[in-house]
């Protein structure tokens, strides 16, 4: 007789902050995903600013008990949450303070106190709004013509994830363009004259690729329409091509099989800041 899995453990997680809560979120996942047998329940406060924001948000706590993280600068509502979880035996954890304290010590500065510092309307903000524009704009091979003054050019066959990794990088204020690698045409002749953007080529194994083709055809109610698309076979030839194309061009190359879009990310951010870096 096969034994049952053992069902997973629930417990309550508060995110109180006093910006978006994106950094806690952010670290709650990265925690929490090194415990499998438990599934943390998020509560999540963002932009608590006031005393009758703080005491609701305690109020919700203390009715459904849990570990608590907060990112919160203002001293005062900050002494009010820790003496309240204290008195209900809460661990609170400001997850910012080992950080900001190395900084403070390291740079001789005092902290600014500024909720939501890193959401300003500053240069920052408004390079990753422009990132996204381009970027949404030069999707699947758009806009040959205006790819230089892009920072990164994703190359690959159909399914490798070029587009949600141009996303995510344009999210971190990269113009990320993605150029499709078709077996039935030459690559665009607009790439081999490139001399700002970094250039990489993306690839998968071929039983992965089909395997995704596949589950892709058949959402689409066309698995009779394109069988050549998944065929293992075919899939082979393609993957082949591209990785002779790169490896004529010098191209830095990314395996995708095993890694999801954020990881592949952080590895052309790495390529990108050492490039640039020299």
């Amino acid at each position: 007789m096969r034994k049952s899995q053992p069902l997973a453990s629930y417990f309550h997680v508060h995110l109180v902050s006093d910006s978006t809560g994106e950094t806690l979120n952010a670290m709650l996942k990265a925690t929490a995903s090194q415990f499998a047998a438990a599934k943390p329940l998020e509560h999540i406060y963002a932009l608590v600013r006031s005393r009758t924001q703080m005491e609701k948000t305690l109020a919700e706590i203390e009715a459904s008990p849990g570990l608590v993280l907060y990112t919160i600068i203002n001293p005062e509502l900050r002494r009010l949450l820790e003496i309240r979880c204290s008195e209900l035996q809460t661990p609170a954890i400001s997850i910012l303070d080992p950080l900001l304290n190395a900084f403070t010590e390291y740079l001789g500065l005092q902290q600014s106190l500024r909720p939501g510092a890193q959401h300003q309307l500053d240069d920052a903000y408004f390079k990753r709004i422009s990132a996204l524009d381009y970027t949404l704009s030069h999707d699947d091979g758009q806009m040959m013509w205006d790819l230089e003054p892009a920072d990164v050019v994703l190359i690959g066959i159909s399914r490798t994830s070029k587009t949600p990794t141009c996303m995510y990088l344009a999210n971190r204020g990269v113009k990320a363009a993605n150029v499709p690698l078709v077996p039935t045409s030459e690559p665009p002749p607009e790439l081999f004259t490139l001399r700002k953007p970094l250039i990489v080529g993306l690839i998968a194994s071929p039983e992965r690729l089909a395997q995704i083709r596949k589950s892709r055809l058949g959402a689409m109610q066309a698995a009779n329409a394109a069988e050549e698309y998944s065929d293992l076979d075919l899939i082979r030839l393609e993957v082949l091509a591209a990785k002779r194309l790169y490896a004529k061009n010098r191209w830095p190359v990314i395996d995708v099989t095993r890694k999801s879009v954020e990881e592949t990310a952080a590895s052309i951010l790495t390529k990108l800041s050492a490039r640039q870096n020299r």
